[in-house]
Protein backbone atom coordinates (compact mmCIF):
# COMPACT_ATOMS: atom_id res chain seq x y z
CA UNK A 1 0.00 0.00 0.00
CA UNK A 2 1.24 3.60 -0.69
CA UNK A 3 1.09 6.71 1.46
CA UNK A 4 1.30 10.13 1.12
CA UNK A 5 4.61 11.62 3.14
CA UNK A 6 3.93 14.85 1.84
CA UNK A 7 2.27 17.63 -0.53
CA UNK A 8 2.51 21.00 -2.26
CA UNK A 9 0.54 23.63 -4.24
CA UNK A 10 0.70 27.03 -5.76
CA UNK A 11 -2.56 28.42 -7.27
CA UNK A 12 -3.52 31.47 -7.82
CA UNK A 13 -5.70 31.51 -4.62
CA UNK A 14 -2.79 31.27 -2.91
CA UNK A 15 0.49 29.90 -2.80
CA UNK A 16 0.13 27.04 -0.42
CA UNK A 17 -2.36 24.65 0.96
CA UNK A 18 -3.61 26.28 3.91
CA UNK A 19 -4.42 29.69 2.23
CA UNK A 20 -5.83 28.11 -0.58
CA UNK A 21 -8.25 25.76 1.56
CA UNK A 22 -9.25 28.79 3.50
CA UNK A 23 -9.99 30.66 0.18
CA UNK A 24 -12.49 28.23 -0.89
CA UNK A 25 -13.65 27.96 2.55
CA UNK A 26 -14.29 31.69 1.90
CA UNK A 27 -16.12 30.78 -1.69
CA UNK A 28 -13.24 33.18 -3.28
CA UNK A 29 -12.45 32.30 -6.76
CA UNK A 30 -9.01 33.13 -8.81
CA UNK A 31 -11.50 33.96 -11.94
CA UNK A 32 -10.63 37.12 -13.34
CA UNK A 33 -11.51 38.20 -17.10
CA UNK A 34 -8.32 37.82 -19.30
CA UNK A 35 -7.40 39.52 -22.94
CA UNK A 36 -4.71 37.93 -22.86
CA UNK A 37 -2.32 34.81 -21.23
CA UNK A 38 0.64 35.96 -20.29
CA UNK A 39 1.13 38.46 -22.73
CA UNK A 40 -0.07 36.88 -25.67
CA UNK A 41 -3.30 38.00 -27.08
CA UNK A 42 -6.67 36.16 -27.32
CA UNK A 43 -8.74 35.91 -29.86
CA UNK A 44 -11.89 36.52 -27.68
CA UNK A 45 -11.69 37.20 -23.67
CA UNK A 46 -11.81 34.64 -21.31
CA UNK A 47 -12.78 33.89 -17.94
CA UNK A 48 -10.23 32.45 -16.36
CA UNK A 49 -7.94 31.85 -12.84
CA UNK A 50 -3.88 32.24 -13.95
CA UNK A 51 -1.22 32.86 -11.63
CA UNK A 52 1.39 35.65 -11.29
CA UNK A 53 4.39 34.17 -13.46
CA UNK A 54 6.82 36.69 -12.18
CA UNK A 55 8.53 34.93 -9.20
CA UNK A 56 8.98 32.30 -11.34
CA UNK A 57 10.84 33.62 -14.18
CA UNK A 58 14.22 33.40 -12.71
CA UNK A 59 17.71 32.46 -15.23
CA UNK A 60 18.68 29.02 -15.40
CA UNK A 61 15.49 27.50 -15.72
CA UNK A 62 12.31 28.27 -17.66
CA UNK A 63 9.32 29.63 -16.15
CA UNK A 64 7.29 26.31 -16.62
CA UNK A 65 10.37 24.38 -14.84
CA UNK A 66 10.98 27.39 -12.29
CA UNK A 67 7.00 26.72 -11.15
CA UNK A 68 7.21 22.74 -10.66
CA UNK A 69 10.78 23.33 -8.68
CA UNK A 70 9.31 25.79 -7.00
CA UNK A 71 6.01 23.77 -5.81
CA UNK A 72 8.34 20.20 -5.45
CA UNK A 73 10.91 21.95 -3.26
CA UNK A 74 8.60 22.09 0.09
CA UNK A 75 6.98 18.83 -0.14
CA UNK A 76 10.73 17.40 -0.47
CA UNK A 77 11.75 19.19 2.04
CA UNK A 78 8.78 18.01 4.48
CA UNK A 79 9.00 14.65 3.71
CA UNK A 80 12.98 14.08 4.66
CA UNK A 81 13.56 11.75 1.24
CA UNK A 82 16.76 11.55 -0.44
CA UNK A 83 15.80 13.03 -3.28
CA UNK A 84 19.61 12.29 -4.52
CA UNK A 85 18.98 8.39 -4.39
CA UNK A 86 18.77 6.82 -7.31
CA UNK A 87 15.79 5.01 -5.60
CA UNK A 88 13.88 8.18 -6.31
CA UNK A 89 11.91 8.69 -9.21
CA UNK A 90 10.92 12.17 -10.65
CA UNK A 91 7.04 11.76 -12.59
CA UNK A 92 6.17 14.77 -14.03
CA UNK A 93 1.80 15.11 -15.04
CA UNK A 94 0.99 17.83 -17.67
CA UNK A 95 -0.67 18.17 -20.71
CA UNK A 96 1.97 20.00 -22.65
CA UNK A 97 4.57 20.99 -20.18
CA UNK A 98 7.09 24.01 -21.75
CA UNK A 99 5.65 24.34 -25.47
CA UNK A 100 8.64 25.38 -26.34
CA UNK A 101 11.32 22.92 -25.37
CA UNK A 102 10.92 18.68 -25.28
CA UNK A 103 8.72 17.48 -22.50
CA UNK A 104 11.33 14.70 -21.49
CA UNK A 105 14.04 17.45 -21.74
CA UNK A 106 11.50 20.31 -19.27
CA UNK A 107 10.76 16.76 -17.02
CA UNK A 108 15.22 15.99 -16.93
CA UNK A 109 16.37 20.04 -15.87
CA UNK A 110 13.14 19.66 -12.55
CA UNK A 111 14.84 16.24 -11.48
CA UNK A 112 18.33 17.46 -12.03
CA UNK A 113 17.68 20.56 -9.98
CA UNK A 114 17.13 18.27 -6.88
CA UNK A 115 20.59 16.45 -7.83
CA UNK A 116 18.48 13.83 -8.68
CA UNK A 117 19.91 10.69 -11.16
CA UNK A 118 17.29 9.29 -12.39
CA UNK A 119 15.54 8.98 -15.77
CA UNK A 120 12.38 11.02 -15.08
CA UNK A 121 8.76 9.80 -16.12
CA UNK A 122 6.53 12.31 -18.12
CA UNK A 123 2.57 11.50 -18.05
CA UNK A 124 0.52 12.76 -20.96
CA UNK A 125 -2.87 11.46 -20.92
CA UNK A 126 -4.94 14.56 -21.34
CA UNK A 127 -6.96 16.04 -18.37
CA UNK A 128 -6.54 12.57 -16.73
CA UNK A 129 -2.74 12.92 -16.32
CA UNK A 130 -2.41 13.72 -12.53
CA UNK A 131 -4.53 10.61 -11.60
CA UNK A 132 -2.78 8.62 -14.06
CA UNK A 133 0.42 10.01 -12.39
CA UNK A 134 -0.64 8.72 -9.02
CA UNK A 135 -1.34 5.54 -10.22
CA UNK A 136 2.17 4.79 -12.49
CA UNK A 137 3.75 5.96 -9.63
CA UNK A 138 2.41 3.54 -7.02
CA UNK A 139 2.78 0.45 -9.12
CA UNK A 140 6.12 1.22 -9.34
CA UNK A 141 6.56 1.82 -5.59
CA UNK A 142 4.65 -1.57 -4.88
CA UNK A 143 6.61 -3.26 -7.41
CA UNK A 144 9.76 -2.79 -6.22
CA UNK A 145 11.35 -0.70 -8.61
CA UNK A 146 11.58 2.73 -6.49
CA UNK A 147 11.24 3.67 -2.90
CA UNK A 148 9.86 6.61 -3.53
CA UNK A 149 8.06 9.18 -6.22
CA UNK A 150 8.20 13.00 -6.48
CA UNK A 151 4.86 13.33 -7.99
CA UNK A 152 4.26 16.86 -9.93
CA UNK A 153 1.53 18.36 -11.80
CA UNK A 154 1.60 21.54 -13.63
CA UNK A 155 0.21 23.88 -16.93
CA UNK A 156 1.03 27.14 -17.84
CA UNK A 157 -1.58 28.56 -20.44
CA UNK A 158 -0.55 29.67 -23.58
CA UNK A 159 -2.97 31.26 -26.67
CA UNK A 160 -2.63 28.21 -28.36
CA UNK A 161 -4.36 26.02 -25.59
CA UNK A 162 -6.90 28.48 -25.02
CA UNK A 163 -7.46 28.99 -28.52
CA UNK A 164 -7.94 25.70 -29.04
CA UNK A 165 -10.57 25.23 -25.89
CA UNK A 166 -12.47 28.73 -27.67
CA UNK A 167 -12.82 26.77 -30.87
CA UNK A 168 -14.54 24.34 -29.91
CA UNK A 169 -17.24 26.09 -27.73
CA UNK A 170 -15.68 24.56 -24.55
CA UNK A 171 -14.84 27.63 -22.29
CA UNK A 172 -17.39 29.88 -20.48
CA UNK A 173 -17.94 33.70 -21.18
CA UNK A 174 -19.05 33.99 -16.94
CA UNK A 175 -17.68 31.91 -14.06
CA UNK A 176 -18.19 28.39 -14.48
CA UNK A 177 -21.06 26.27 -13.07
CA UNK A 178 -20.20 22.78 -12.38
CA UNK A 179 -23.19 20.46 -12.74
CA UNK A 180 -25.67 23.89 -12.73
CA UNK A 181 -28.53 23.59 -15.87
CA UNK A 182 -27.21 26.89 -16.77
CA UNK A 183 -23.42 25.98 -17.07
CA UNK A 184 -21.96 27.44 -20.22
CA UNK A 185 -18.69 25.30 -20.17
CA UNK A 186 -15.73 25.48 -18.30
CA UNK A 187 -13.08 28.15 -17.21
CA UNK A 188 -9.23 27.72 -17.74
CA UNK A 189 -6.66 27.67 -14.48
CA UNK A 190 -3.26 26.90 -13.90
CA UNK A 191 -1.61 25.81 -10.72
CA UNK A 192 1.14 23.16 -9.80
CA UNK A 193 0.92 20.28 -6.88
CA UNK A 194 3.34 18.18 -5.63
CA UNK A 195 2.78 14.74 -3.60
CA UNK A 196 5.38 12.84 -2.30
CA UNK A 197 5.42 9.17 -2.12
CA UNK A 198 6.65 5.72 -0.69
CA UNK A 199 5.21 2.32 0.78
CA UNK A 200 4.01 2.10 4.36
CA UNK A 201 6.74 4.39 6.24
CA UNK A 202 8.40 3.15 9.60
CA UNK A 203 8.86 6.04 11.13
CA UNK A 204 5.15 6.90 11.66
CA UNK A 205 3.69 6.26 15.08
CA UNK A 206 0.84 3.62 15.46
CA UNK A 207 -1.91 5.98 16.07
CA UNK A 208 -0.70 8.59 13.23
CA UNK A 209 -3.41 9.19 10.27
CA UNK A 210 -1.48 8.85 7.30
CA UNK A 211 -3.58 9.00 3.13
CA UNK A 212 -2.54 6.49 1.32
CA UNK A 213 -3.60 5.45 -2.18
CA UNK A 214 -5.55 2.10 -2.54
CA UNK A 215 -5.57 1.66 -5.83
CA UNK A 216 -7.72 2.42 -8.85
CA UNK A 217 -7.48 1.98 -12.72
CA UNK A 218 -7.55 3.66 -16.01
CA UNK A 219 -10.18 3.06 -18.75
CA UNK A 220 -10.61 4.64 -22.28
CA UNK A 221 -13.93 4.13 -24.00
CA UNK A 222 -12.93 5.64 -27.48
CA UNK A 223 -15.57 7.56 -27.95
CA UNK A 224 -14.35 10.88 -29.59
CA UNK A 225 -11.46 12.58 -29.80
CA UNK A 226 -12.99 15.37 -28.11
CA UNK A 227 -16.64 14.30 -26.38
CA UNK A 228 -16.72 11.83 -23.70
CA UNK A 229 -18.91 8.35 -23.87
CA UNK A 230 -22.59 9.44 -23.85
CA UNK A 231 -23.20 6.61 -21.00
CA UNK A 232 -20.01 7.42 -18.98
CA UNK A 233 -18.68 3.12 -19.79
CA UNK A 234 -15.10 4.78 -18.99
CA UNK A 235 -15.58 6.51 -16.28
CA UNK A 236 -18.36 3.63 -15.16
CA UNK A 237 -15.83 1.49 -15.01
CA UNK A 238 -13.54 3.03 -13.37
CA UNK A 239 -15.40 3.41 -10.64
CA UNK A 240 -16.78 0.17 -10.36
CA UNK A 241 -12.65 -0.94 -10.29
CA UNK A 242 -12.71 1.79 -7.03
CA UNK A 243 -15.89 0.48 -5.19
CA UNK A 244 -14.44 -2.88 -5.56
CA UNK A 245 -11.46 -1.46 -2.89
CA UNK A 246 -13.85 0.66 -0.66
CA UNK A 247 -17.08 0.09 1.05
CA UNK A 248 -18.90 3.40 -0.63
CA UNK A 249 -21.15 3.55 2.74
CA UNK A 250 -17.41 4.49 4.02
CA UNK A 251 -16.86 7.08 1.01
CA UNK A 252 -17.09 10.83 2.27
CA UNK A 253 -17.10 11.83 -1.23
CA UNK A 254 -16.73 11.18 -5.14
CA UNK A 255 -14.04 14.21 -6.00
CA UNK A 256 -15.10 14.33 -9.37
CA UNK A 257 -14.00 16.48 -12.86
CA UNK A 258 -16.68 18.94 -12.99
CA UNK A 259 -15.65 20.81 -15.83
CA UNK A 260 -18.64 22.84 -16.40
CA UNK A 261 -19.31 21.43 -20.16
CA UNK A 262 -22.84 20.04 -21.35
CA UNK A 263 -21.35 16.46 -21.54
CA UNK A 264 -19.05 16.00 -19.09
CA UNK A 265 -21.12 17.07 -16.55
CA UNK A 266 -23.82 14.78 -17.86
CA UNK A 267 -21.61 12.27 -18.22
CA UNK A 268 -20.48 12.12 -14.89
CA UNK A 269 -23.84 12.19 -13.65
CA UNK A 270 -24.61 8.83 -15.75
CA UNK A 271 -21.80 6.90 -14.53
CA UNK A 272 -21.93 7.70 -11.07
CA UNK A 273 -25.79 6.94 -11.30
CA UNK A 274 -25.11 3.55 -13.01
CA UNK A 275 -22.37 3.14 -10.35
CA UNK A 276 -25.01 3.92 -7.81
CA UNK A 277 -23.51 6.39 -6.35
CA UNK A 278 -26.32 9.00 -6.34
CA UNK A 279 -26.03 9.73 -2.93
CA UNK A 280 -22.48 10.12 -2.32
CA UNK A 281 -22.02 13.42 -1.43
CA UNK A 282 -20.16 15.11 -4.62
CA UNK A 283 -16.90 17.40 -4.57
CA UNK A 284 -16.65 19.84 -7.66
CA UNK A 285 -13.71 22.33 -6.98
CA UNK A 286 -13.13 24.30 -10.49
CA UNK A 287 -15.22 26.79 -9.45
CA UNK A 288 -12.42 28.18 -7.64
CA UNK A 289 -9.72 27.85 -9.49
CA UNK A 290 -10.88 26.61 -12.98
CA UNK A 291 -9.24 24.02 -14.97
CA UNK A 292 -5.50 23.54 -14.08
CA UNK A 293 -5.39 20.77 -16.88
CA UNK A 294 -2.21 18.32 -15.88
CA UNK A 295 -2.19 19.74 -12.45
CA UNK A 296 -6.15 18.99 -11.77
CA UNK A 297 -5.56 15.40 -10.56
CA UNK A 298 -2.94 16.02 -8.22
CA UNK A 299 -4.23 19.92 -7.14
CA UNK A 300 -7.98 18.38 -6.55
CA UNK A 301 -6.82 14.58 -4.98
CA UNK A 302 -4.67 16.75 -2.41
CA UNK A 303 -7.00 19.45 -1.56
CA UNK A 304 -9.79 16.66 -1.24
CA UNK A 305 -7.77 14.91 1.49
CA UNK A 306 -7.52 18.14 3.45
CA UNK A 307 -10.90 19.34 3.51
CA UNK A 308 -11.81 15.75 4.78
CA UNK A 309 -9.09 15.22 7.13
CA UNK A 310 -10.27 19.29 8.78
CA UNK A 311 -14.17 17.20 8.67
CA UNK A 312 -16.16 19.49 5.80
CA UNK A 313 -16.68 19.01 2.08
CA UNK A 314 -16.37 22.40 -0.12
CA UNK A 315 -19.39 23.66 -1.64
CA UNK A 316 -19.43 23.63 -5.80
CA UNK A 317 -19.06 27.45 -6.20
CA UNK A 318 -21.33 28.01 -9.41
CA UNK A 319 -24.24 25.24 -9.00
CA UNK A 320 -27.59 26.84 -8.06
CA UNK A 321 -29.69 24.08 -9.92
CA UNK A 322 -29.72 20.62 -11.13
CA UNK A 323 -28.71 20.44 -14.72
CA UNK A 324 -27.66 17.09 -15.39
CA UNK A 325 -30.19 13.88 -16.20
CA UNK A 326 -29.51 12.40 -12.93
CA UNK A 327 -29.25 14.34 -9.74
CA UNK A 328 -25.84 13.59 -8.30
CA UNK A 329 -25.13 14.54 -4.84
CA UNK A 330 -23.70 18.05 -5.64
CA UNK A 331 -23.85 21.13 -3.18
CA UNK A 332 -24.09 24.83 -3.09
CA UNK A 333 -23.29 24.53 1.10
CA UNK A 334 -20.12 22.99 2.62
CA UNK A 335 -21.14 19.63 4.48
CA UNK A 336 -19.53 17.99 7.16
CA UNK A 337 -18.35 14.55 7.29
CA UNK A 338 -16.48 12.02 9.75
CA UNK A 339 -15.54 9.56 7.09
CA UNK A 340 -11.77 9.14 6.23
CA UNK A 341 -11.81 7.61 2.35
CA UNK A 342 -12.69 9.17 -1.06
CA UNK A 343 -12.77 8.86 -4.84
CA UNK A 344 -10.77 10.66 -7.19
CA UNK A 345 -11.85 10.82 -10.82
CA UNK A 346 -11.19 12.92 -14.43
CA UNK A 347 -12.05 12.43 -17.37
CA UNK A 348 -9.99 13.63 -20.79
CA UNK A 349 -9.65 14.07 -24.76
CA UNK A 350 -9.51 10.69 -26.59
CA UNK A 351 -12.00 9.26 -24.17
CA UNK A 352 -9.76 8.51 -21.60
CA UNK A 353 -10.87 8.13 -18.00
CA UNK A 354 -9.29 7.89 -14.45
CA UNK A 355 -9.89 7.29 -11.00
CA UNK A 356 -8.29 6.19 -7.54
CA UNK A 357 -8.99 5.60 -3.54
CA UNK A 358 -7.74 7.45 -1.10
CA UNK A 359 -8.09 6.24 2.39
CA UNK A 360 -6.88 7.86 5.69
CA UNK A 361 -5.23 5.05 7.59
CA UNK A 362 -2.92 4.15 10.54
CA UNK A 363 0.54 2.45 10.79
CA UNK A 364 -0.82 -0.31 12.36
CA UNK A 365 -3.55 -1.02 9.91
CA UNK A 366 -0.42 -0.39 7.19
CA UNK A 367 1.22 -3.15 8.27
CA UNK A 368 -1.58 -5.39 8.49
Amino acid sequence: MVTILSDHIITPLADNVEGTLQAIRDGRSGMTRHTDVHGQSLMQPIMASLLDLTPYQQEGHTTFENLCIACARPAIERSGIDATSSRCVFILSTTKGDIWTPTATTARHIAQAFGNPTTPIVVNMACTSGVSAMLIASRMIEAGIYDYAVVIGCDIQIELVVSGFQCVHAVSDDECKPFDKNRQGLNIGEAAATMILTLSDERLTCNENRWCIMGGSVHNDANHISGPSRTGEGALRCLQDCLALVDKDTLACVSVHGTATDYNDEMESIALHRAELDDTPISALKGYFGHTMGAAGLLETIITMHTIEQGWIPACRGYEQQGTTYAVAVSQQERATDKKSFVKMLSGFGGVNSAIVVEATTNSQLAK
